[in-house]
């Protein structure tokens, strides 16, 4: 990859698997929901989110849909990493007296990220020219080499993010929003299965009251209320995108109980489901809580 400021990989599959390691790459995905597993933890990637995943970190992807999911997927070589960062990071006078770079050893947080102001635009961009026309490579070079800086601008925004945390140590302020961040996406990805607090706590690698703290520290809220929030999103969106009956919303949305689901999202929404999908047109639903 060293003589191209990376690689992409575009295309639409029903079935496939891949594990391995390769460079810093961003995963986005279109018409469908892809599960990834990087270093034990999991990370579903659809419409809304992109995902980051290190250089050198073992992945593996699983896409197994009856209709074909659309995958973007970029990656970054080693040397427009350390190009990007050190010019970001060193003043004119300084680029022009060492213009020479050094690999950089730098981690993204990995987990998957709403689309945004700051990164998405370039990415979707690039992603509708590459299924239009060939690419002129120097335009290309300046897109990976915008959206790598976007991406770094990103991190630092989620790094002052991690400082506001209350541990006294930064490793340990680094070390809670990880683990944490590794819970919720967990839940996020199995949100429609009976997901427990053990669970939970097993991925981030916690004891479950421990959890139960890191959580409400990062997400100001118990992974209870994220769970209930993100089905119940789910679930308006279903019913104003489909017909299927609320029964079976219910039931793939992660709810044991008729009952309570029709009376949490009363709560939430002010109206029954069946209210609320007669006075919804269809696809006009408030879109699921997503990263």
């Amino acid at each position: 990859m060293d003589t191209f400021p990376g690689a992409i990989l575009s295309g639409r599959n029903t079935n496939y698997h891949w594990s391995g390691e390769l460079s810093l790459s961003i995963k986005t995905f279109s018409h469908g929901r892809v599960l990834y597993i990087v270093d034990g933890a999991y990370f579903a990637v659809d419409d809304d989110c992109y995902l980051i995943v290190n250089a050198d970190q073992h992945y593996t992807i699983d896409i197994a849909t009856e209709r074909p999911v659309t995958s973007f997927c970029l990656f970054f070589a080693p040397s427009l990493v350390a190009d990007v960062w050190h010019t970001m990071r060193s003043s004119d006078a300084h680029l022009l007296d060492y213009p020479a770079r050094s690999a950089v050893d730098i981690h993204f947080y990995e987990r998957t990220y709403r689309h945004d102001h700051l990164v998405s635009p370039a990415l979707i961009g690039l992603r509708d020219a590459v299924n239009v026309r060939n690419l002129d490579p120097i335009w290309l070079s300046e897109r990976m080499s915008d959206i790598l800086t976007n991406l770094f601008v990103a991190h630092q925004l989620v790094r002052r993010e991690v400082d506001g945390l209350s541990a006294a140590r930064p490793i340990t302020r680094d070390e809670i929003y990880r683990r944490a961040y590794r819970a919720r996406e967990y839940a996020a990805a199995f949100y429609h299965t009976p997901v427990t607090l053990d669970d939970m706590a097993r991925i981030a690698c916690l004891s479950p009251n421990h959890l139960l703290r890191a959580f409400r520290q990062v997400f100001h809220q118990t992974p209870h209320q994220f769970l209930t929030t993100l089905r119940l999103g789910e679930a308006a969106r279903l019913l104003a995108a489909t017909d299927e009956p609320v029964t079976t919303i219910c039931g793939g949305v992660g709810f044991a109980s008729l009952g309570s689901f029709s009376s949490l999202f009363r709560r939430h929404h002010g109206v029954s489901p069946e209210h609320y999908r007669r006075q919804i047109p269809k696809g006009q639903s408030q879109a699921p809580l997503k990263m």
